[in-house]
């Protein structure tokens, strides 16, 4: 008997209808001979909503409060998606994390999962009932409720299934798969088959949306088989995994891109050891994540370095570097938060060359300037002006030949 755990996204359970189609659905599972067990997100924009209710009565509302409101969106779901189940004949229960428990370490609003509780749920499962868990809380280590981030019940998702040893864990949204770009800005795109656990981590850190990025690295540690579904649509979806060694990757997977960047150019600096450090320290301290870093060639003992963050981040970011630059005589310090970053990924890149001449070519042809580049074994970023994104995506699609199947 295959034991699957099954997370639906707010899209998925973001009506009573839909919640009614939902149950239909894991109810058809268990009927077919699987064991299932659910985790669910806050249905549609309700999170969004709960944030704005705090913010009307506080601008800058207390993190722990924030997550003891904010966890009620995914109680909400699992409680009504337990009915459902229920009245279609197939017994459930509802769980949320301080009941398991899922036990939780670090701040409110970005909480890591350090233990799953799953005692209960294998006697639910072993009884044949339905155990339908809060996704994005758990319980911190002084017994608070937390939350670990937006897209966090998908992390919850794989931490569970890790927990129950499941055959497989299942991501329903509102996609049928993992795609070569976005279908929305490339309708050529086409949905990837089987996406290797490096590439997805790639994809995914680069600023495709699909998976979130913890619960990939979490699925990678520990192997655990991942398929992303279409909760409105049956088919095969996209299952990520461990790469096939006996199947040749490849050269380009796919492109991600994030329109969510900004960058910051310090110009001017010494040339000397620790400089780095000294302004990008302050920003570090401040949890703001530092992504692509670039130092130039030094010219009369000055040098450049320039940086990205998000957006979000952006004039903090900007006003804790302008401080740090301050020490440094003739230094200057300029912000653009109208960038976008495009990456290609592809495990084939390890043994082919020529993408980067090909990506370069390409960019250059259609008028569009690069400002960054970062490079891994199998990645190639490159920030440009946000205006320019999407004919850049565009371009490098077809570039690459990326919409016809078994294309490299």
């Amino acid at each position: 008997m295959a034991l699957i755990v099954q997370k639906y996204g707010g899209t998925s359970v973001g009506s009573v209808a839909r919640i009614r189609a939902v149950a239909e659905q894991v109810h058809a599972l268990t009927r077919a001979g699987s064991q299932v067990a659910v985790v669910v997100s806050a249905m549609g924009d309700s999170t969004d909503r709960l944030i704005e209710l705090a913010r009307e009565l506080c601008p800058d509302p207390d993190a722990r409060e924030m997550d003891a409101l904010l966890a009620t969106g995914e109680m909400v779901s699992t409680a009504l998606l337990a009915m459902a189940l229920r009245r279609s004949g197939c017994a459930a229960r509802s769980w949320n994390a301080l009941q398991l428990p899922i036990d939780t370490q670090g701040p409110p609003g970005r909480a890591r999962i350090e233990h799953v509780g799953c005692e209960q749920l294998k006697k639910d499962l072993a009884a044949g009932v339905v155990p339908v868990v809060a996704g994005f809380q758990g319980r911190g280590e002084n017994g608070d409720i937390t939350t670990i981030g937006r897209g966090g019940s998908d992390t919850t998702a794989v931490a569970l299934a890790v927990a129950l040893k499941a055959n497989e864990c299942q991501i329903l949204t509102d996609v049928d798969g993992v795609y070569t770009t976005d279908p929305r800005m490339v309708p050529e795109a086409r949905r990837l088959p089987v996406v290797s656990f490096e590439e997805m981590l790639e994809l995914a850190g680069q600023g495709s949306r699909v998976l979130h990025l913890r619960a990939v690295e979490f699925a990678a540690r520990y192997g655990m088989k991942l398929r992303v579904l279409s909760s409105f649509e049956p088919g095969p979806g996209t299952l990520i995994c461990e790469e096939n060694p006996n199947v040749e990757a490849p050269v380009v997977s796919g492109i991600a891109f994030n329109r969510d960047e900004a960058a910051i150019a310090v110009s001017q600096v010494p040339d000397e050891a620790g400089v780095a450090h000294a302004l990008l320290a302050p920003v570090a301290a401040a949890s703001i994540e530092v992504d692509m870093i670039v130092i130039n060639a030094p010219q009369g003992g000055r040098v450049d370095l320039t940086f990205t963050v998000h957006r979000d981040d952006f004039k903090r970011a900007l006003e804790l570097t302008r401080g740090a630059a301050a020490q440094y005589i003739g230094a200057a310090v300029a912000g653009d938060d109208r960038v976008a970053k495009l990456a290609v990924v592809g495990s084939g890149m390890r043994s082919h060359a020529g993408v980067a001449a090909r990506l370069f070519e390409t960019l250059g042809a259609e008028g569009i300037n690069v400002r960054l580049v970062s490079t891994s074994e199998i990645k190639i970023s490159v920030l440009v002006s946000e205006k320019d994104l999407e004919r850049a995506v565009r371009a490098l699609h077809a570039a690459f030949d990326l919409g016809r199947p078994g294309a490299v």
